[in-house]
């Protein structure tokens, strides 16, 4: 403060003299001033790509009932790692228990149904056997008494026939004997042969309608064999009908029990998968339904999903660099990522390109990719937060200056350059990537030009500039005297 004080008050006294002298003083020859510049660098970079990202499980078990009762029990430790098949939740099962005991009674009640009918099929079918045989026999015997009838009745015509004969030679001889035209014996012996043969004609009538009769029975009995027949025929229809219910009643009450059964297994709810187990949602005594909230939900996190979402853009340039599906599905599984946490640390364990979502959310235009990493020891949890980072390219041959040599002017960047002369132009660059604390120039500048990082503000374009090299480390220059 002093040494400024003083060379104000120099200052003073030269003007005063001057005044006094008559004439206009000096103008005094300001230095260039000071700033730090770099060289324009060409080398192949890798670009980076880090998005946020949130965790999630790989797998998430939403825990729910599929019956409705009361909550009898919790079986596991909230926020400890479950097994599949461990019990979680167990349900009041009496209700459930007397639902398999009695689709058990309706189960037997219907196997005794379906035994009844058997035995009353086997019962028709034996009787259906036996009408049979009689059938059988009954056709025999009228087969043989129409034979018997046939025979009497040739025999009948037979005997008819000679007793014709018979009263015919009586009818001759009598009045031959009369005249004493032939001995009284013959007309004796034909009296005797009619008598004979009117008498074997009414045995062979007598015979004829016993074979008749035989016959009649016969049709009678194939009559009633074919009744007996018709009416076993009938009693199996019946026992088939009262099978084909009762088969039907057994599977419907095999159904009723399996159903029954699998409810009463519902009441233990089991943990799905190998997991971590949330927080209970529900207490002991609550009524749980399958329209209630999960009772808790078991997520697999070795390894553990990371979810990022990147810009249209980014994913559009993607698409540019590996246009072809096989090719960028290799270079998809070609990605290592890594996981930056919430405090700054970053995560030992490399994590590798999962899944990418079929679809851009139309309210941001982005899309959601996944990454998972290993998590052995389950220190990531969902729902966490962290920053995902990978290689996404390496531009070949990039220039480089340090990001704070670029100035950005409505939607423009420009630096300023250092010539041999060390006097100063502006000049407008397209700009590409950030590289760390670099930005890659696609237009503009050439490798080896100077531009100014430090200084900027102090620069006047046309004039000359002191230079010194940029490091990074290196404290900013003082002020130059008089420098505005």
């Amino acid at each position: 403060m002093n040494s400024l004080r003083s060379w104000v008050v120099s200052a003073l006294a030269l003007l005063q003299i001057a005044g006094c002298a008559g004439g206009s003083p000096p103008k005094k020859e300001m230095p260039p001033p000071e700033v730090a510049v770099a060289e324009v660098s060409r080398r192949d970079v890798p670009v980076y790509g880090e998005w946020v990202g949130t965790m999630d499980g790989l797998v998430n078990a939403k825990i729910k009932a599929q019956v409705t009762g009361y909550l009898l029990r919790r079986e596991y430790r909230e926020g400890t790692f479950v097994r599949k098949g461990q019990p979680l939740f167990e349900l009041d099962p009496r209700t459930f228990e007397a639902s398999v005991a009695q689709a058990q009674g309706q189960l037997a009640q219907s196997r005794g149904q379906l035994e009844a009918a058997n035995s009353q099929r086997k019962t028709a079918q034996a009787a259906l056997t036996q009408a049979n045989s009689q059938l059988l026999l009954a056709q025999a015997g009228l087969e043989q008494a129409q034979g018997m009838v046939m025979q009497a009745e040739a025999n009948l015509a037979q005997q008819q026939a000679n007793q014709v004969k018979a009263q015919q030679d009586e009818d001759r001889l009598r009045p031959l004997a009369e005249r004493k035209a032939v001995p009284q014996q013959d007309l004796d012996n034909a009296i005797q042969n009619n008598r004979v043969a009117q008498a074997q004609v009414q045995a062979q009538v007598a015979q004829m309608q016993t074979a008749r009769g035989q016959f009649s029975s016969a049709k009678a009995q194939i009559e009633a064999a074919n009744s007996t027949i018709q009416s076993a025929m009938a009693q199996i229809s019946s026992a088939d009908a009262a099978i084909t219910t009762a088969l039907a009643q057994i599977e419907t009450a095999n159904a009723n029990l399996r159903n029954a059964e699998l409810n009463l297994g519902f009441t233990k709810i089991t943990s799905p998968i190998d997991g971590l187990a949330g927080v209970a949602n529900a207490q002991v005594g609550d009524l749980i339904s399958p329209s209630s909230e999960p009772l808790t939900q078991v997520s697999t996190i070795d390894p553990i999903k990371v979810n990022f979402t990147i810009p249209e853009q980014e994913y559009i340039s993607s698409l540019k660099r590996n246009p072809a599906a096989s090719r960028r599905a290799a270079f998809l599984k070609t990605l290592k990522f890594e996981l930056i946490q919430s405090d700054g640390s970053k995560y030992p364990l490399p994590g590798r390109f999962f899944s990418e979502d079929r679809n851009v959310a139309v309210s941001t235009g982005a899309i959601q990719l996944t990454a998972l990493f290993p998590n052995p020891q389950g220190n990531l949890r969902p729902g966490q937060y962290a920053r995902v980072r990978t290689t996404r390219y390496v531009e070949k041959g990039a220039l480089l200056v340090p990001q704070r040599a670029v100035t950005e002017l409505q939607d423009r960047y420009q630096v300023a350059l250092v010539g041999d002369d060390n006097n100063v132009t502006l000049q407008q660059v397209k700009v590409g990537e950030r590289v760390g604390k670099e930005w890659i120039i696609t237009e503009g500048l050439k490798p080896g030009q100077k531009v100014v990082v430090e200084g900027t503000q102090k620069v006047i374009p046309g004039k000359p500039v002191k230079t010194r090299p940029y490091s990074e480390e290196s404290p900013a220059p003082s002020p130059t005297p008089g420098a505005r």
